[in-house]
């Protein structure tokens, strides 16, 4: 059986100016520690036998993940669309923070993002996301529904705005 997997759905282009700032600042950062992993493989090169240097079989691998990262961000980053201006709407669109109110009363707070920014601590989701997309133009008062596998969730949308 082959390795091959058809390529990953593409995702949205956009994002906040404080993203695409982190991004350029991630992408500054892995230069800097690449330069450093080059100097130790290299040191790790010279004591000699590579096929049983630990230290050199490690730095291979954490270069290869460095580069990997690299050409993701430097493929990424010009193709993204910084969104710097908020609709003058009422309703959920990119850049929304969205206070949602589900069936068993409890409250859960969200902010619609672009894909690369999303960031499960500060409740910040895709804009891509199966809840970001039922949540899509949507207006305050208005519900959503939500079936995962083994649920069957309504949400209330509380309230909208925009920083």
């Amino acid at each position: 059986m082959g390795r091959w997997r058809p390529p990953a759905p593409s995702s949205s282009p956009y994002i906040s100016p404080a993203g695409f700032t982190a991004l350029q600042k991630e992408l500054d950062d892995i230069w800097l520690r690449r330069r450093d992993v080059v100097k130790a493989l290299a040191d790790a090169a010279a004591e000699g036998d590579r096929s049983e240097n630990a230290e050199y079989i490690y730095r291979k691998k954490e270069l290869g993940g460095l580069d990997y990262r690299i050409r993701y961000l430097q493929k990424r980053l010009p193709a993204l669309n910084v969104v710097r201006e908020h609709p003058k709407s009422d309703a959920i669109y990119f850049g929304a923070i969205v206070e949602l109110r589900d069936d068993t009363d409890n409250t859960h707070t969200y902010r619609i993002v672009g894909p690369d920014e999303t960031d499960a601590r500060t409740s910040a989701i895709s804009m891509d996301s199966p809840l970001a997309k039922a949540l899509l133009a949507k207006r305050v008062n208005d519900e959503i529904v939500l079936d995962t596998e083994d649920k069957h969730v309504v949400m209330t949308v509380e309230s909208i705005r925009y920083q």
